[in-house]
C-alpha cells in the first residue's frame, strides 16, 4: 500500500465507518462502487460472489494474471465470500450474515431477492435496523420495474445521451460508465443518511430505492424547468456550454484546451490576453446574455488566437491573466501530473499476485477520518472460511458446504 494519511505521531487516523458491517450482493459497477466507497472509509464489506466465476468485473477490460486491473480498484478493502445464493443453504447463510449487518447492497433485477425469500419485509423481521440499498434499472416500482436495465440505458432515459456529441450527429457515450457510478454515489448518500437517521433519531432500518435513470436525471441541471417554462428542449452542443459564453474547447498547435471565460470580469481579462480589448470593452458584451448572442464571433476570435500556440503557451498566458483554462488530460497526463501526486490522488497498491500498480486515491478527503486502502482486492473466496467462522460455522460444517458446492 502507499502511505496513507495519519493522525498524531505515527498513529493511523480513525476510520469514520469503523464498525459498520456491509453485505454486498451486487456485481459489476453500481452496487460494488457503493461498497468500495463505504469500505474506503472503514466499513467491513463482505462481498458475496458466485462460486466458479465470481463477479464478472474480474474479467472486464485489461487483464493481468487472469484478473482485471479494474477489479483491483473496485474491490479493495473488501472480503470475498464465494457463496451460491441459488441454493437454499446458501440463502440461509446469507440471511445469517444479513441478520448481523448494518447495510445490505444489491443491484439485482427487482424480484430476485424476493424469489430467494429475502424480501425487505422478511429481512427487516430478521434485522429491524438493516439499511437496504437496492439499485436497479428502473426502480422497485412503476411500469418499467421488470425491464432489464444497464447504466447505458439509464443514461439514455435520464436525458444525458441526447446531449452528448456534436449537434446533428449520433449521441455518444461520455467514455466511462457514468450512469452506474452516479447511481452508486446516490446510493452511498442514501446509506449514510439512513445510518444517521437510525443512530441519531432512533429510527429503524429502511429501504433505499435507486433507479439508474433517476440518478442520471437528478444531475441534469435545468433540463426539465426549461422545457416546462419555455418548451425548450436542450440539444447536443459538442464541447460548448450552451447559454453560457464563452466556454468551449479551442484548438492549439498540439492539442486542445478548455477555456471558461464566461464571468463578466474574466471575459474582459480573456479579451486582453488574446489581444482583443475591443471585444472586452464592447457594451453589449458586458453580460452573459450579450455574449451568448455573439458566441460564434467570440469562439472564432479565441480560436484564432489559440490555434498557432501550443497548449502550454495558452495555459501560461491565461494563467497569468487569471482566466480558467485547462488541458484535456489523457491517462498519461494524469499519471505524470505533480498536482495529482501532491494531493494523494495517485497511490500504489500491491495486488495479491504481487504486482505493484498505481490506482486512484480516495475522494472525498476528510481531515480527521480520511479514507485509506487497508487491503488489496481479494481472490474469489479468499475470505470464505473466515467469514463463515465469524458467523458461527465450524470447520467441519464449512467443509461439508464446500463438498456440496454451496461455498468455495
Amino acid at each position: 500500500m502507499d502511505s496513507q494519511p495519519q493522525a498524531g505521531a505515527g498513529a493511523v487516523a480513525p476510520s469514520a465507518l469503523q464498525g459498520v458491517r456491509v453485505v454486498e450482493m451486487g456485481q459489476l459497477i453500481a452496487g460494488p462502487f457503493c461498497g468500495k466507497t463505504l469500505g474506503e472509509f472503514g466499513a467491513d464489506v463482505v462481498k458475496i460472489e458466485a462460486p466458479g466465476g465470481g463477479d464478472p468485473l474480474r474479467n472486464w477490460r485489461l487483464i493481468q494474471d487472469g484478473t482485471s486491473v479494474w477489479w483491483q480498484v473496485q474491490s479493495r478493502n473488501k472480503r470475498s465470500l464465494a457463496l451460491d445464493l441459488r441454493q437454499p443453504e446458501g440463502q440461509d447463510i446469507a440471511r445469517q450474515l444479513i441478520a448481523e449487518a448494518d447495510v445490505l447492497i444489491e443491484n439485482f433485477r427487482p424480484g430476485t431477492l424476493e424469489a430467494w425469500g429475502m424480501s425487505p419485509e422478511a429481512l427487516h423481521q430478521l434485522n429491524p435496523g438493516l439499511v437496504m440499498l437496492r439499485i436497479s434499472g428502473y426502480g422497485q416500482t412503476g411500469p418499467y420495474r421488470d425491464l432489464p436495465g444497464f447504466g447505458a440505458i439509464g443514461e439514455a432515459m435520464g436525458g444525458l445521451r441526447h446531449l452528448t456529441g456534436e449537434p446533428g450527429r449520433v449521441p455518444v457515450r461520455v467514455g466511462v460508465s457514468i450512469g452506474d457510478t452516479l447511481a452508486a454515489l446516490h446510493g452511498t448518500i442514501g446509506v449514510l443518511t439512513a445510518l444517521y437517521h437510525r443512530r441519531v433519531n432512533g429510527g429503524q432500518g429502511q429501504v433505499i430505492d435507486v433507479a439508474l435513470h433517476e440518478a442520471v436525471f437528478n444531475v441534469m441541471e435545468s433540463l426539465i424547468p426549461e422545457y416546462s417554462a419555455f418548451g425548450a428542449v436542450r440539444e447536443a452542443a459538442g464541447s460548448a456550454l450552451p447559454g453560457i459564453a464563452p466556454s468551449n474547447a479551442y484548438p492549439c498547435s498540439d492539442g486542445w484546451v478548455l477555456i471558461a471565460g464566461n464571468g463578466d470580469s474574466i471575459f474582459k481579462r480573456l479579451m486582453e490576453a488574446i489581444g482583443r480589448p475591443d471585444l472586452g470593452a464592447a457594451a453589449d458584451l458586458a453580460d452573459n446574455a450579450g455574449r451568448v448572442a455573439r458566441v460564434a464571433e467570440l469562439d472564432a476570435a479565441i480560436g484564432a488566437w489559440s490555434a498557432p500556440r501550443t497548449v502550454q503557451q495558452v495555459l501560461d498566458a491565461l494563467g497569468a491573466a487569471r482566466v480558467p483554462a485547462g488541458k484535456v488530460y489523457t491517462a498519461k497526463d494524469i499519471a505524470e501530473d505533480p498536482h495529482y501526486r501532491a494531493r494523494g490522488m495517485l497511490l500504489q497498491q500491491t495486488t495479491r499476485d504481487g504486482h505493484l500498480i498505481e490506482v486512484p486515491g480516495i475522494v472525498p478527503k476528510l481531515s480527521a477520518t480520511p479514507g485509506r486502502i487497508r487491503s488489496s482486492a481479494p481472490h474469489l473466496g479468499d475470505d470464505t472460511d473466515a467469514v463463515l467462522q465469524e458467523a458461527g460455522l465450524t470447520p467441519a460444517q464449512i467443509a461439508l458446504l464446500r463438498e456440496k458446492g454451496v461455498v468455495a
